[in-house]
C-alpha cells in the first residue's frame, strides 16, 4: 500500500528506491531535497515486505497528523526538539534520541521548539498489516 497523502506523506521516487539486495545508499541532503521538492512532510526511501524507512520532518509549532500505525516503528531524531507522547507517558524527542512505538499505541509529537529531522523505520513495512 503507499503512503498516505492526506497526511503529507510522499514515496521517494528516485531510483534508490527499487528493489535492490545489494544494498542502498541515501544521503541526507537528497533525501531533504526531494521532500522539499514534493512539499510533504514525510519521504518513504526504503520499501521491502520487512521494513520501510522515511524521512519525517514537523516545523516549530507543528501538528502532528499521524494515527497509530499497523506496524511498530523507532525514531531516530536527527535534529531539533520536541516531545512525543506514546500511549499515556511523555518523551523527550530531541537530537540523537531514539524512540520505540509499539504497533497500534497511538502516539504524536507535540511541543515542537525546534524543527523536527527523524528518521522513521516500520517494521514490517509502512501500512503493510493495515485492515480496510
Amino acid at each position: 500500500m503507499k503512503p498516505v497523502a492526506a497526511h503529507g506523506y510522499a514515496p521517494f521516487t528516485l531510483e534508490k528506491r527499487e528493489k535492490n539486495m545489494n544494498g542502498s545508499h541515501y544521503s541526507l541532503e537528497t533525501l531533504e531535497n526531494q521532500r522539499q521538492t514534493l512539499g510533504k512532510m514525510y519521504l518513504e526511501f526504503v520499501r521491502q515486505p520487512d521494513i520501510s524507512a522515511g524521512l519525517y520532518v514537523l516545523p516549530v509549532g507543528g501538528t502532528d497528523p499521524q494515527k497509530p500505525h499497523s506496524e511498530d516503528e523507532i525514531y531516530v531524531v536527527l535534529s531539533g526538539r520536541a516531545q512525543i507522547q506514546v500511549g499515556e507517558t511523555d518523551f523527550p524527542a530531541n537530537a540523537g534520541d531514539s524512540i520505540f512505538v509499539p504497533a497500534k499505541l497511538e502516539h504524536r509529537f507535540h511541543s515542537i521548539s525546534e524543527e523536527l529531522r527523524v528518521i522513521v523505520v516500520f517494521a514490517p513495512a509502512e501500512y503493510s498489516r493495515k485492515t480496510v
